[in-house]
């Protein structure tokens, strides 16, 4: 199939592409040879620009001036609720207002805020390995990388703990996930809409009780929040909370899947982290460039530019492939390495600019304190059976990471070692 793929054969729309075991790089390794500014056609909507080169797409993020977020942020999207979410919705809403809808949700998101959360995120990691700690094999989806990034999302908005795993699911099917209820057919766009909208009903009548009696959690700080000396309108708030709960949780979540692929697939970058655990931080980027859970971001533009030597008019769409960007050899020498010291290393996973990533700091604990604790616990990771990618052009990641660790310290035969033997 790839021997023969040229640029006609490309569309970026299509979500079987992300699905197969290359996870796509088929075809990004192909535009960023051939059209790095690549036309993308289709047969049903606008066509819109693709760029897979770190330069290019730096640069349009960068360009507040000719590019705007409030005509949405994906391909394929329901152009109603991207016009209804637009100027209203942190990641669709241009400067100044992005600055100062940002500003309220700020104070949830700084350093100290983050670490106060630290000994309760550590508490779920090690909760969730102490589960399966005796297991031979096990989902590392299910077990360990879905917990932590709901829970902590749900602790901020003030989620009662009984309720968890209830948000767990509803996300699971909302934003991407592969099995359906039955644990094997893809999710089908009713039981999306079906999820979607218990997390609407749910968060509306939370954000009821907080307006009837605030608390210290991030839907009270949304509800007194005040722009220009207005409150934030209910309809303002659920987007947010929305927003958040996308970006907190399964983008984390897939990233936290993928580091247990990457150091399964890489075992001596893992025993290069047992031997050097200060390496854990530059660890932690490699993890989120070698994952780059958010497979596209677009722009449109708002007037004639030149990128990557292609012009751009008034009105285009820009899409920029995060996965591709982070694998671009101009930017990351050997980008196809999983190098747990690289460094210097300027992925584009949480974006530039204004729309930087406001959770990133959250994220990049949460990866941190999953890294020590596997160091802590586990002598080898292994891949124990074939994993399953997502078929979606919104997350790029896994449903399904089957894995067996090695607790330190217990002898028991492995069955990669009992296979090769």
């Amino acid at each position: 199939m790839t021997a023969a793929l040229s640029l006609g054969d490309v569309d970026l729309t299509d979500p079987g592409i992300y699905e197969q075991p290359d996870g796509g790089f088929a075809v990004w390794s192909l535009l960023q040879r051939e059209a790095p500014v690549f036309w993308n056609r289709c047969a049903d909507r606008p066509g819109f620009w693709a760029l897979t080169k770190h330069r290019d797409a730096f640069a349009v993020y960068q360009d507040k001036e000719s590019f705007t977020s409030e005509r949405g942020m994906q391909v394929a999207q329901d152009e109603a609720a991207a016009r209804a979410a637009a100027g209203r919705m942190l990641i669709v809403t241009d400067l100044p207002r992005h600055r100062e809808l940002r500003q309220v949700l700020a104070d949830a998101f700084t350093q100290t805020a983050v670490r106060r959360l630290e000994v309760q995120m550590r508490s779920i990691v090690s909760d969730a390995l102490d589960e399966v700690a005796d297991e031979d094999e096990f989902d590392f989806v299910v077990a360990v990388a879905s917990p932590l990034p709901m829970s902590v999302i749900c602790a901020l908005l003030g989620v009662p703990r009984a309720d968890w795993q209830l948000m767990v699911g509803w996300t699971r099917t909302a934003f991407g996930s592969v099995a359906g209820r039955d644990g094997r057919a893809p999710v089908t766009e009713a039981e999306k809409a079906e999820a979607n909208a218990n997390i609407f009903f749910y968060y509306r009548e939370l954000l009821r009780e907080r307006r009837r009696r605030l608390g210290d959690d991030l839907v009270s700080m949304l509800a007194r929040g005040r722009i220009r000396g207005e409150p934030l309108t209910d309809g303002e708030i659920l987007l947010n909370i929305q927003g958040l709960i996308t970006g907190g949780n399964e983008t984390t979540r897939h990233a936290s899947a993928g580091a247990a692929i990457a150091l399964a697939e890489n075992p001596d970058e893992w025993r290069r982290l047992q031997r050097s655990p200060a390496l854990v931080k530059t660890a932690v980027e490699e993890v989120l460039r070698w994952t780059a859970p958010s497979i596209h971001v677009m722009r449109t533009a708002l007037r004639e530019v030149v990128v990557g030597g292609q012009l751009i008019r008034t009105g285009e769409q820009v899409t920029i492939w995060n996965p591709a960007v982070n694998r671009d050899e101009d930017e990351f020498p050997q980008a196809n390495r999983f190098d747990v010291g690289r460094t210097p290393n300027r992925h584009l996973t949480f974006g530039v600019g204004h729309h930087f990533c406001i959770g990133a700091s959250l994220a990049r604990i949460e990866l941190r304190l999953l890294l020590e604790e596997l160091l802590a616990r586990v002598e080898t990771i292994e891949l124990a059976g074939p994993i399953r990618r997502l078929r979606s052009t919104t997350m790029w990641g896994v449903d399904r990471v089957p894995v067996r660790l090695e607790p330190i310290g217990r002898s028991r035969p492995s069955k990669l070692a009992a296979a090769r033997a």
